[in-house]
């Protein structure tokens, strides 16, 4: 009797969150952010009765001067906490320039970003593993829980040569915001580490993935900490996970996402980012009466979500003209069909190959070496591949062919001197922390399944996604609009997400 008024009350929770009720969500999103009543601090006076204005905590922000004087304050001390760390500051100082009208209305949003930029824990450990030639190797491991305010924290494990503690910051950063527009009960956390699964064998990344789990499973569980796949981390190793951190804890539990379908999954979560960017970028043609049927889309990447998203943007209607990886990219001039992306999915997947092979394949394909696909004139670009693809060069030849819109599909592949750029010359910015949210929000899908021991069929994971992504635009869109008068889905979508965060936080004593 317990467990079924437990599942009831969590579907009712979750039906509620997914708008399954008729309620408009400009006036009431589930559980309690309201997009028209952001200036007063919506969540808090609405739902928690109370006033930011009257905060238990000043935070030291409360002296006189201008308001760009007390953000470079705060800016000044970030900047100092966090040197060497050119990712993260990179995604603070987007974050913290959005926020100005926020600051504008209290003193204490300045206070609340500090601490909210300051993660909860940091969790630094060495992976040492045996490669097949018996040989003992040792990588860096990383988890940053960043904040716990909305619910567990929620993010994906990256593996690359690349990963640092300011890159695996920067994303649990982005991850808190991105959560918190997904209207899903999910806090923020990212972690992973710098070894590089390309060119291992399969037991190698076995042996890589059951130390990486024995040093990092008493930090996490179901109510605590839910890792997913991101970069390097894909089904396998989420498998290879998943059975180390059962025979630790003895519990068969939802304490992963991007789960097998057949243990614990949920349908659609490969598909579920690329999906997302697609929706969120036809809502946004949807405001000005457009749709994606016949434009021009460059797309860069070729893993798992520009895979997807380039199958949901051909159904579309949409002519994706390339894709790429990190040694050139593909151009069909007439479009990728499906039989093309089937031949990428089979090379990238199963045979671990590069484009270039796809070229030798295709007799229409042209094949850049070392290029870069924005040099192509299109309609609408999406960055798939990594933070900070776009340079202020890229941007320059994205404005000079006509490029209308840039939906972000990675983390934060614009580089913030490059947006600024674009948006300048009235390119629309579909920002990483919104569009590429789709990921995240079928992950929270799947953690509901796990708690509920039920299974959505593809066709009703797919429809909440699209409603998620929906209600995603609209917040992005209608702060921006209320603070700034207009359209501007970068800021909106810092705002929107900032605000349920430094609401919560306040509500449950703002330290």
């Amino acid at each position: 009797m317990v467990l079924f008024l437990c599942s009831m009350g969590l579907f009712g929770l979750i039906s509620g969150v997914l708008g399954l009720s008729k309620t408009n969500h400009l006036k009431h999103v589930a559980p309690g952010f309201l997009v028209t009543e952001v200036a007063k601090g919506a969540h808090a006076q609405g739902r928690g009765h109370t006033n930011l204005r009257s905060s238990a905590h000043s935070y030291g922000y409360n002296t006189s001067g201008s308001v760009e004087d007390k953000m470079d304050i705060l800016r000044k001390k970030v900047k100092e906490r966090n040197k060497g760390e050119p990712e993260f500051l990179q995604a603070f100082e987007e974050v913290l320039v959005s926020l100005k009208p926020l600051f504008k209305k209290s003193n204490v949003y300045l206070g609340v970003l500090e601490n909210i930029a300051e993660p909860e824990r940091v969790i630094q450990f060495r992976v040492p593993w045996v490669d097949d030639k018996g040989e003992h190797r040792m990588n860096r491991g990383f988890r940053v829980q960043y904040s716990s305010v909305l619910g567990p924290y929620k993010g994906g494990l990256r593996f690359h040569p690349t990963v640092n503690l300011s890159i695996i910051k920067f994303l649990g950063f982005e991850q808190i915001f991105k959560n918190s527009l997904t209207t899903l009960p999910m806090g923020g956390g990212k972690g992973g580490s710098d070894f590089d699964p390309k060119g291992k064998s399969p037991n190698e990344i076995l042996s890589f993935c059951k130390s990486f789990m024995t040093n990092l499973y008493r930090h996490i569980g179901p109510n605590t900490d839910v890792p997913a796949g991101d970069i390097g981390v894909g089904g396998r190793e989420i498998g290879y996970l998943f059975g180390q951190y059962k025979k630790l804890s003895n519990a068969f539990e939802g304490v992963l996402t991007g789960k097998n379908i057949k243990w614990g999954g949920s349908n659609i979560r490969a598909e579920a980012t690329g999906y997302g960017a697609v929706y969120f970028a036809e809502n946004a043609l949807a405001k000005v009466n457009d749709n994606l049927t016949g434009k021009r889309c460059v797309v860069s990447g070729s893993g798992n979500v520009a895979q997807y998203l380039v199958q949901k943007l051909i159904q579309k209607g949409a002519i994706v003209l390339t894709m790429s990886d990190s040694d050139g990219y593909i151009y069909e001039p007439n479009g990728l069909r499906e039989e093309h992306l089937s031949y990428v999915m089979e090379l990238k997947n199963v045979k671990r190959g590069r484009l270039k092979e796809y070229a030798d394949w295709s007799s229409t394909c042209k094949y850049v070496e070392k290029g870069k696909p924005w040099e192509i004139p299109c309609d609408l670009a999406f960055p798939c591949a990594t933070q900070n693809e776009i340079n202020q060069e890229d941007a320059n030849l994205l404005i000079r062919n006509k490029c209308k819109m840039v939906v972000e599909g990675a983390n934060m592949p614009t580089h913030i001197d490059a947006m600024h750029l674009l948006k300048k010359n009235g390119v629309v910015i579909c920002p990483s922390k919104a569009a590429n949210a789709g990921g995240v929000a079928v992950s929270g899908l799947e953690m509901t399944q796990n708690s509920m021991r039920l299974q959505w069929t593809a066709q009703e994971a797919d429809e909440k996604l699209q409603v998620i992504m929906k209600k995603i635009y609209e917040q992005c869109d209608g702060a921006s609009r209320l603070y700034l008068g207009e359209s501007d889905l970068v800021a909106g979508a810092n705002i929107a997400g900032f605000l349920k965060v430094a609401d919560s936080f306040q509500e449950q004593g703002g330290l």
